[in-house]
């Protein structure tokens, strides 16, 4: 009885990280960009720096209308936005803040989160499918060539983590880290953080969703909180591709002076990460799809290679 209370507890603490962090995720968002570019709106909403600008956007979408297409294949269409959602929601609980403090300790947990991270694409897919708009369509399109370029190197950047440290348990990778890491797996973080931002569909690897070209990509047909979910799914994917970033090469609770802050420590990494995304959103154009491609298989995919052998070499000499 007492084990079936903490697994329930555990899922209910990562339930709740669910669906606060990913909020946080995007009233940060609004902040970073309205100061960045000068947009007065999403800083003085509501008073004290622009409270209730998150608010007022989860109320603009409640009160629209839920609309389907009529030749669309209502079963899928509905279902897309709950399927691209519901795998950052199962990544997160394998994800550990601090010794003991994960949702489920897997042996193999970095295999789990990357497998199940994958799975996001679907909801795009189905998406732009069932919408019967050739627009929606064309963005799936794009989004399944986009994850077939840049999930390669996002695994291969993760393995060179998982061989120097000798498993794949996430928290044995946080407990295997040293600081000389640092530099040791820069490139393979630089690699898994550019090929993590090009799985989500975040600028400037938003090809999927380019407004100029194809109106709103897979999302161009959904409207009120279905069209909400797909972007709850999208600061869902950041928290998680942090979160990921944060363990995986930065050390997870490892303070730079003392380990007693733990879980606070993985938090302010992660959401140092997070800025990092959006102020990426912020500085530079969308690639075309020609520059996308190669700098997924001409760059990345080597250079994730070389770290890969790189990692062989040093953890053999090392043992």
């Amino acid at each position: 009885m007492a084990d079936v209370l903490e697994l329930l507890l555990r899922v209910g603490c990562v339930f709740v990280a669910f669906l606060v962090l990913p909020l946080l995720v995007g009233q940060t968002e609004h902040k970073v960009m309205a100061h960045m570019q000068g947009r007065l709106g999403p800083m003085y909403a509501g008073g004290f720096h622009g409270w209730a600008q998150l608010v007022a956007d989860g109320v603009k979408f409640a009160q629209k209308e839920d609309i389907v297409p009529a030749n669309a294949d209502r079963r899928v269409f509905q279902l897309a936005p709950v399927l691209a959602l519901i795998p950052y929601l199962v990544a997160l609980v394998a994800i550990p803040l601090a010794p003991g403090l994960v949702g489920a300790e897997l042996e193999t947990g970095l295999f789990f989160v990357l497998a199940v991270m994958g799975i996001g694409v679907l909801g795009s897919l189905m998406g732009g499918w069932a919408s019967a708009n050739k627009y929606s369509l064309l963005g799936a399109f794009r989004s399944a060539g986009q994850l077939l370029a840049y999930e390669l190197p996002f695994v291969l950047a993760a393995a060179s983590v998982a061989m120097a440290a000798g498993t794949l348990s996430l928290t044995g990778i946080v407990e295997a880290w040293q600081p000389w890491w640092l530099l040791w797996q820069l490139p393979g973080m630089l690699v898994f953080f550019v090929a993590g931002l090009a799985e989500l569909h975040r600028p400037p690897f938003d090809m999927p969703v380019a407004d100029a070209e194809i109106i709103f990509g897979p999302y161009t047909e959904y409207t009120g909180i279905r069209f909400a979910l797909f972007l709850l799914a999208e600061y869902a994917g950041i928290v998680v591709l942090a979160a990921l970033t944060t363990v995986l090469f930065l050390g997870g609770w490892h303070g730079p002076f003392s380990d007693a802050l733990g879980w606070l420590w993985t938090l302010l990494k992660a959401f140092a990460v997070a800025f990092v995304v959006i102020w990426v959103r912020v500085a530079y154009p969308r690639l075309r799809s020609d520059q996308l491609q190669r700098l997924g298989w001409q760059v990345l995919v080597p250079l994730a290679l070389v770290q890969l052998a790189l990692t062989g070499v040093v953890s053999v000499v090392i043992s």
